[in-house]
């Protein structure tokens, strides 16, 4: 599928059940980047939003660049209010933003489905001289009974997940981005808690998994269900996250 258009039919579950971002990450890159609040942030593949309200909240004026249209028009629609806030039609490869007219650029759950080698060239293109690059995932912990469980489901019922997850994105491949620059890998912990509902829509968020009018969709509600009823503590469920956050210049 087309990733500019994977996420159409999964706006409202990404909304309500995708994990949101420490504010220590504002923290560190103020502290470590000197990233102080008059910088222009770009956030590229910004999708609902998500990242790019952190950073917003932070008092940061932030422009979200967005191919899918449904999930553009949601950032407007949640983050409109926001002064300091504007969203675009782009890519990572082709952002339409000008010449080195951002301070910083962030991608939250998002550069694994750019182009590496385009990207860069496009980054480059728009960042100010000495601008920095900051790749942020929340990525699912799998040590726990369940943790591991979970993840057994999404492989068994996901139609592309271990090809396209951002898994697939190692230490390596973000060096391969970078180079010949350096860069710095910062984790912090996350998590979210749900009821069955909770934890039904954050699996639903996922571009990989089926919709209601899919085959394997039954199956796959059946198992989270027993999942569920099996790991659950006093009606609720916890999915803990490593939030990385790759920072570097190019």
């Amino acid at each position: 599928m087309d990733s500019t258009k994977r996420f159409s039919n999964r706006v409202a579950d990404y909304v309500k059940y995708r994990p949101h971002y420490p504010t220590a990450i504002i923290t560190f890159l103020q502290d470590s980047y000197q990233l102080t609040t008059d910088k222009l942030i770009a956030d590229i593949g910004a999708g609902t939003g998500i990242s790019t309200q952190l950073f917003l909240n932070a008092g940061y004026q932030a422009i979200a660049v967005e191919p899918n249209a449904e999930m553009r028009e949601k950032s407007i629609d949640l983050l409109g209010r926001y002064p300091n806030f504007t969203a675009t039609d782009g890519t990572a490869e082709a952002t339409g933003l000008n010449t080195e007219s951002v301070d910083a650029i962030i991608a939250g759950q998002a550069f694994h489905w750019f182009n590496a080698k385009n990207a860069r060239e496009e980054f480059k293109h728009i960042l100010k001289p000495d601008g920095i690059v900051a790749l942020i995932w929340n990525e699912r912990k799998t040590a726990s009974a369940f943790e591991q469980d979970y993840d057994q489901l999404i492989i068994t019922h996901g139609q592309d997940y271990v090809k396209v997850g951002h898994r697939n994105i190692d230490y390596d491949n973000i060096g391969s981005f970078y180079d010949p620059e350096p860069f710095e890998l910062k984790v912090f912990e996350n998590k979210q808690v749900f009821d069955f509902e909770g934890l039904k829509g954050r699996l639903l968020s996922s571009s990989y998994m089926p919709t209601k009018d899919q085959p394997g969709y039954g199956p796959m509600i059946n198992d989270l269900q027993e999942l569920f009823n099996r790991y659950q503590q006093d009606g609720f469920i916890t999915i803990n996250y490593d939030t990385k956050v790759y920072v570097g210049r190019l």
